[in-house]
């Protein structure tokens, strides 16, 4: 009982706020000599959306653009966790790849986006490879941290178990670095976002990245709006699914 009035004072708060904020929005489009061609009422908004949601045209943009983010997730989410296991077991590997890595990190994704539509072409690949890029660094910096920080007295303990290397991964290294790498997890998956839409700002034809160019160019701004609204839905929705999951396998940890 407990448990559902705590989530539904929650919800009463998560309404509340949303509740006061549409207010304030309508009051200052209402009494604003802003023409709602530049900044949209509430209203323009949701007509607007019902418009887009009724003739297909968000959900197909957001299928394509949900699809670019979590290709683009996996593949970074796997190449910055080899890596960063690699780095944090070997300080000579660390030493030769960490000038390139934070040199990458050193050049803005807007600026590394148009090269890869270049090279790649304007396709899917393109999008995937600059959210790819975009998540690396924040899961790399994580795994790196959390190998490292397992205590030596539980490798002793493993050796003094005659465990082999994958029984030590496994069982060792992997819970024990599970709560910091799941903490660039939450970054990584809200990042994935803005680099799959970086991409279709800079060369595509599907995507709510594309809707919101559409929309600046006709200077339909309640369509702007209603694409960016979709993206914080799409990435807040990542986030939770990522908090699921740390509840989930970390649920050894509150018990302890």
């Amino acid at each position: 009982m407990k448990v559902i009035l705590k989530f539904l004072k929650k919800v009463g708060f998560i309404i509340l706020s949303l509740a006061v904020g549409l207010i304030l929005w309508q009051a200052f489009t209402t009494y604003s000599d802003i023409p709602s061609f530049i900044f949209p009422t509430p209203f323009d908004v949701w007509e607007k959306f019902l418009s887009v949601a009724r003739d297909g045209s968000l959900l197909f943009h957001t299928l394509v653009t949900l699809q670019e983010v979590l290709l683009g997730l996996t593949l970074g989410l796997g190449a910055a966790t080899l890596t960063g296991y690699l780095l944090a077991k070997s300080r000579t590997v660390e030493r030769v790849l960490s000038p390139y890595i934070v040199a990458s990190q050193s050049i803005p994704i807007v600026a590394i986006a148009p090269l890869l539509v270049i090279w790649l072409g304007p396709g899917i690949f393109s999008k995937i490879l600059t959210s790819a890029l975009i998540v690396f660094f924040p899961v790399l910096v994580n795994t790196i941290v959390g190998i490292r920080s397992v205590p030596v007295e539980l490798y002793e303990l493993m050796r003094s178990l005659q465990a082999n290397h994958w029984q030590r991964i496994i069982k060792l290294e992997i819970p024990a670095a599970l709560p910091v790498f799941l903490g660039g997890l939450r970054i990584g998956a809200t990042l994935a976002v803005i680099g799959a839409v970086v991409g279709e700002f800079v060369g595509a034809d599907k995507g709510l990245g594309f809707l919101v160019n559409v929309g600046r160019g006709l200077y339909d701004t309640s369509l702007v709006f209603v694409s960016v609204f979709t993206l914080v839905i799409l990435a807040l929705g990542l986030y939770g699914s990522v908090v699921f999951l740390e509840s989930r396998l970390l649920s050894w940890k509150k018990r302890e």
